[in-house]
């Protein structure tokens, strides 16, 4: 089965919302994309209609050319986590992946495997009512990895994990998608996917803003900006704003100018006597590219689905 994640025209409404409005993107094997938005951008709708959780108004939502509904044996096509905190606390997380097992066909050492490859070994007979959010995180990661499926989907799966957690789930959605498979990362944590991330798609009040590589959305948010570094930091930015420029702080003797040509804003700091520690492109953040991407989608009332 090919490992291809298809979205095509989805639309949803919930009510006077118009919560997915002609959603279409495609999550390709050997890569990690991202999948990012505003709060109340439709995102958590798309990738539950992609599971069918939620049934679509219109279009359709492929998975290896088949929507979820006719997948014969799902855990071992797409592996899922939406919301690590819905498993009874009372249950302990070895019991948990083995019921998980047994309703999806797999063998029982499945669950001692995925312990080990997501370090639950230690708490594996502990109930998850005295999980943290981390070890949660954990347990919904080795949940989806339990029918070694080819394409996984997750939803802030770094939330609560710490900077070693953090490092492990990065190498472990690179080492999934080097072995081909497809892999979908919803997130805010917009440094983790410069990190970690091929491909972002990028969503805003329903539709698609950006469907592109993260190389070329930074290449294009660092595009005419540069980066000056100059001891009397006020009194450049006021030289340069007065000569049409956009000026950004980003630290304390430095900031980001816009809309002038490097050799315009040298004569200028020149004319005005201001020094110049540093003057060279400027390379932008993907949060920066983000941020320029959706400046016009952050106020939005979110659909009932969406957190």
């Amino acid at each position: 089965m090919e490992a291809t994640i298809e979205v095509r025209g989805l639309r949803k409404r919930y009510g006077p919302t118009l919560a997915v409005d002609d959603l279409s993107f495609t999550v390709v094997p050997g890569q990690v994309t991202g999948f990012v938005g505003p709060n109340g951008s439709g995102k958590s709708t798309t990738l539950r209609m992609i599971l069918g959780l939620v049934r679509p108004d219109g279009g359709a939502a492929l998975l290896g050319g088949r929507p979820y509904h006719e997948l014969r044996t799902p855990l071992c096509h797409v592996g899922a986590m939406l919301d690590a905190g819905v498993i009874h606390p009372a249950r302990r997380a070895r019991d948990h992946l083995l019921w998980i097992a047994h309703a999806g066909g797999l063998p029982a050492r499945r669950a001692d495997e995925v312990i080990e490859l997501t370090g639950l070994a230690s708490v594996a007979r502990r109930p998850v009512g005295g999980f943290s959010l981390g070890m949660r995180q954990r347990l919904g990661i080795a949940a989806a990895l339990m029918g070694d499926p080819p394409m996984l989907m997750f939803d802030e799966p770094v939330n609560g994990l710490d900077p070693e957690g953090v490092r492990w789930i990065r190498g472990l959605l690179r080492a999934r998608a080097d072995e081909g498979r497809a892999v979908l990362v919803s997130s805010h944590l917009m440094s983790e996917l410069e990190d970690s991330a091929d491909h972002l798609v990028v969503i805003g009040k329903g539709r698609l803003v950006a469907d592109a590589p993260v190389a070329e959305l930074i290449a294009a948010a660092s595009r005419n900006r540069l980066r000056l570094r100059t001891a009397r930091r006020s009194e450049a930015m006021t030289v340069l704003a007065g000569a049409g420029a956009t000026v950004a702080v980003t630290g304390h003797e430095t900031v980001v100018v816009s809309d002038l040509p490097a050799e315009r804003v040298a004569a200028l700091l020149s004319e005005h006597g201001l020094p110049v520690g540093e003057l060279a492109a400027h390379r932008a953040s993907l949060e920066e590219a983000y941020m320029d991407l959706t400046g016009d989608a952050v106020e939005f009332r979110a659909a009932r689905e969406d957190r």
